[in-house]
């Protein structure tokens, strides 16, 4: 139903960016698209997408990531708001930016090929269009401070991982090196990490220990 209380109003469009963190191989990656539109065609960006008029802004965050990976589910959480005036050439549009967590392995890797999507190197990431290379920087910073207090690693690790594992990606996230003696003490003292009866022998030739993160609080409900 229309009605006419803001007819006096500037209209704009409102649309949703997606920051998609992806571990491979030991690596961390971010998961870019080739615009294959204008403005900005043939140029890298973040995969987005318009908010619809029936839609809250979480739900087009959680639509584009499913259109995108194929999964239901997805961690994101909300980064900023990015609405300078001539941000984007096309037409007044603020966009909300999300950063995703997300297993490699899990995705349906024929949904990127559609959308013309790759992953890259956190640290070998192209310019990008508009302002999404400040995007990215704003949610890797946003993803450093809940580290300390959220067990954001997990979304990101296999379900059996080593402690080298988990502190290569930790220093990885963190931008900074920890020292392997107190992260491991730490990493055994959360009752969370459980060591299991499995080991890695393809990454080390002894056989490293492999563990599981289980969400305790979950477990008891």
């Amino acid at each position: 139903m229309s009605n006419s209380y803001y007819q006096q109003q500037d209209r704009l469009y409102i649309s949703v960016d997606c920051i998609v963190f992806g571990l491979c191989e030991g690596e961390l990656k971010l998961l870019l698209t080739k615009r294959d539109f204008e403005p900005h065609k043939g140029e890298w960006s973040l995969m987005g997408g318009f908010v619809r008029h029936d839609e809250s802004v979480d739900n087009a965050a959680r639509r584009v990531l499913k259109n995108l990976t194929g999964l239901d589910g997805i961690y994101m959480q909300q980064v900023k708001t990015f609405g300078e005036v001539n941000r984007d050439s096309g037409e007044r549009v603020v966009s909300v930016a999300y950063s995703a967590l997300l297993n490699l392995k899990e995705i349906k890797h024929c949904n990127l090929e559609g959308y013309n999507a790759q992953w890259f190197d956190y640290n070998n990431i192209p310019d990008l269009c508009m302002d999404h290379n400040k995007m990215i920087e704003h949610a890797m910073l946003k993803i450093r401070h809940r580290l300390k207090t959220e067990p954001l690693a997990f979304k990101l690790l296999p379900q059996r991982f080593t402690l080298s594992q988990f502190q290569s990606l930790y220093e990885m996230l963190m931008g900074t090196k920890v020292d392997k003696r107190n992260f491991r003490r730490r990493a055994l003292e959360n009752d969370c990490i459980v060591s299991t009866e499995f080991v890695d022998k393809e990454n080390s030739r002894r056989g490293a220990r492999l563990y599981e993160y289980r969400d305790n609080l979950a477990l008891n409900n």
